[in-house]
């Protein structure tokens, strides 16, 4: 027979999983015409994917012990400086967690930095991509010469398995999109970054065997959880791999992405003719594109290359890495398997020296004849 205590539990995760998974409502879908009216009315919006150089990851940018303003102004004016009007900014739900009035205050903060120079960022909730095990507090230093050594998953391994931790990352959700719902000076709302990726070249053992099962589940409830918020803001979150030929041809995941976007989302981080040839099948769908991720010099994915295209077709961008520092990804993602000794010849990502400097000077008229500055 169960113990009394045994049953009390049971009977907890059982209220808890229901609560988890009732029904919110919200607002509905854009509509195309919505979602092109929307984008319109906004400029060529080409930014970078934005954490300070002196952060190595999402939780050392927005605790309180290690917020740097002074850094974010001075890399943020540098950005402005060359044409950029966005950047696409990680949150994270244990930074919540610790300290919720807090947090809100330190993005209001941001806000207020991006926007003396005018930029407007793509605020992003949630994110599979490395280490799986985000804990609060000071973050180690990097490893030497490795990319991205200390980013880390939001939610965390154990919380995705957890039922009992959704309402709480339900929480986290539902007060952070309320509190700046009608908040101009942010450009919208993805709500996971590259969901399903499981980290095979790095924390891949690591990962719960049925990761993208469980993240699919979360992933439609965040999406809930976001609309019923009501934000004027639209909802994304991007596909980033695999065959888009058609969409019969996306995994389910990508189907739900997809479907439950006001304006659609992606990553390439290929040679211009890919980047262009993804571009002409996600128009299908009739809606703004974003590509919230590209350049990879080594992949050839360059600004030279693809900024054209950007323009071609009005598609927003954000490429990886504004200002070289704590993240490291001036090394290429081989770092995991290949030693590197000392600042690779050619970046993998980022566009400025910590003082500021350039890496190509060709690159920056390339993003300054994009934007028209």
């Amino acid at each position: 027979m169960r113990s009394l205590t045994s049953i009390v539990c049971f009977l907890l995760l059982i209220s808890t999983c229901s609560m988890a998974q009732s029904p919110v409502k919200g607002r509905a879908i854009w509509t195309k015409e919505k979602a092109n009216a929307w984008y319109a009315a906004q400029p060529l919006l080409v930014g970078a994917n934005f954490v300070p150089s002196t952060a190595i990851n999402e939780l050392e940018m927005w605790q309180a012990e290690t917020f740097d303003t002074a850094t974010i102004a001075r890399e943020l004016k540098w950005a402005a400086d060359i044409g950029m009007n966005t950047m696409r900014v990680f949150l994270h739900d244990i930074a919540y967690k610790q300290d919720p009035q807090g947090f809100k205050k330190r993005i209001d903060i941001f806000l207020k930095i991006a926007a003396r120079y005018k930029i407007r960022p793509l605020l992003v909730l949630f994110d599979s991509c490395w280490d799986p095990f985000p804990h609060p507090g000071k973050q180690h230093e990097p490893a030497p010469f490795l990319h991205n050594s200390g980013w880390v998953q939001s939610p965390g391994a154990d919380a995705l398995k957890d039922p009992r931790q959704y309402p709480r990352l339900q929480q986290y959700v539902t007060d952070i999109v309320r509190h700046f719902r009608n908040d101009n000076r942010i450009v919208g709302w993805d709500v996971w970054n590259e969901p399903d990726n499981t980290n095979n070249s790095s924390y891949g053992r690591f990962e719960p065997y049925n990761k993208v099962e469980l993240v699919h589940n979360l992933l439609e409830k965040a999406f809930t959880w976001v609309r019923a918020q009501d934000p004027t803001q639209p909802i994304t979150a991007g596909i980033w791999a695999g065959n888009w030929a058609s969409h019969d041809s996306l995994r389910p995941i990508e189907k739900l992405m997809i479907e439950q976007s006001d304006v659609i989302s992606f990553h390439n981080y290929d040679h211009p003719a890919d980047f262009e040839q993804r571009v002409q099948w996600l128009q299908r769908y009739g809606r703004p594109l974003l590509c919230t991720e590209y350049m990879s010099r080594g992949n050839g994915s360059t600004f030279e290359g693809t900024l054209p295209i950007v323009k071609k077709y009005k598609v927003a961008a954000f490429n990886w890495g504004l200002v070289s520092g704590k993240s490291q990804t001036i090394f290429p993602w081989d770092s995991w398997q290949k030693k590197y000794t000392g600042e690779p010849e050619l970046w993998f990502h980022d566009v400025f020296r910590e003082n500021g400097t350039p890496y190509k000077a060709s690159e920056i008229q390339a993003i300054k004849n994009t934007t028209g500055k």
